[in-house]
């Protein structure tokens, strides 16, 4: 598995996943629940499950870079958020005013406070009274965090 991956993304990799599995294997739904996540990725629980019996219910990190490497393909996440932004785009404008994303933000799913969406905002240069273009606003958004934060 390791010819998928970047040296540099291996190691973090790693890092994580003994972080979390002291013992060298993952022996729990919540481990690997925990490391993918931490990982930044976004796999459902069904796609936790399934990783998690194929393996029979343990994974060394060879097993973990093999499940990476398949999630990977499977996942996308700024694609599929562009996505859900087209298909309420009736009008194609690629765009979303600035107090309905707020809305979105804050109301759905696990909703954002008031703060965070002004950081997101902040550090999308995102003013309240305007339009986002929402695959710039995306890829600011999914980009992974900063170490400094």
């Amino acid at each position: 598995m390791a010819r998928y991956f970047k040296e540099q993304d291996i190691d973090e990799f790693r890092e994580c996943f003994y972080l979390f599995a002291r013992s060298g294997q993952i022996t729990s739904l919540d481990e690997l629940t925990v490391i993918m996540r931490s990982l930044g990725l976004s796999p459902t629980i069904q796609e936790l499950t399934n990783y998690f019996k194929k393996k029979n219910g343990k994974m060394s990190f060879a097993d973990f870079l093999d499940v990476m490497h398949q999630h990977s393909k499977v996942e996308n996440l700024p694609d599929e958020v562009i996505s859900a932004f087209q298909a309420a785009d009736t009008q194609a404008k690629g765009s979303i005013p600035a107090k309905q994303l707020r809305n979105l933000l804050q109301h759905w799913g696990e909703g954002l406070s008031v703060r965070e969406v002004d950081n997101i905002f902040r550090e999308a240069n995102v003013s309240n009274n305007g339009n986002v273009r929402y695959s710039d606003f995306v890829k600011i958004a999914c980009a992974p965090v900063p170490d400094y934060y």
